[in-house]
């Protein structure tokens, strides 16, 4: 896999599986899923959300709204439609100043792996879950995701490749820190 906008590769080899980092449109990549961070009542919404109807067509929605609501900390899983990725894990991260914050995005992030796990899918793309709209200080969100990410690659996970997909500098420097202290 080849990211289409990568400044500088930052990655973390953890056994045979790798985490990297990637300046890239999480909806426009070759991965086998990735996960979008997405409201309760299981709606798309706008940004990204729009991108992912827009591109992927309407069977996403339609899907979602088969499943209904998705809690905070929890995670579903989709078609990809139309979209390069064969799937979209969708997880309820928390919002800003939410009790147990830190604890609902360790859910989240959990939740989304092991969905990838039990759907057989290798290469995984996240966002930094809730740090846009929704306010998660992007520090608290880079330790809590990577962490995550890391102790699960390390238990024999199916997953091979965790990219996290960053396009803002702000976010992209606290992942940066944030992977490169555990190399």
């Amino acid at each position: 896999m080849t990211p289409t906008m990568v400044e500088q590769m930052v990655e973390r080899k953890i056994g045979d599986r790798v985490v990297r980092l990637v300046r890239d449109d999480i909806t426009d990549m070759e991965v086998d899923a990735f996960v979008f961070d997405i409201t309760e009542d299981a709606k798309l919404g706008s940004g990204h959300g729009s991108a992912i109807q827009q591109r992927g067509g309407v069977k996403i929605q339609e899907a979602l709204d088969a499943i209904g609501s998705c809690p905070v900390g929890e995670a579903v899983i989709t078609t990809g439609g139309l979209l390069k990725a064969k799937h979209i894990i969708h997880a309820t991260g928390p919002k800003f100043c939410a009790p147990d914050e830190e604890g609902k995005l360790r859910r989240a992030t959990r939740a989304a792996l092991r969905l990838a796990d039990e759907n057989g899918i290798e290469t995984l793309a996240f966002p930094p879950m809730g740090s846009g709209l929704y306010q998660v200080p992007v520090d608290l969100c880079a330790r809590v995701m990577v962490d995550t990410v890391a102790a699960h690659l390390a238990n024999s996970s199916k997953v091979r490749e965790v990219l996290f997909a960053i396009p803002d500098s702000r976010e992209r420097g606290a992942f940066e820190a944030r992977l490169q202290e555990g190399a």
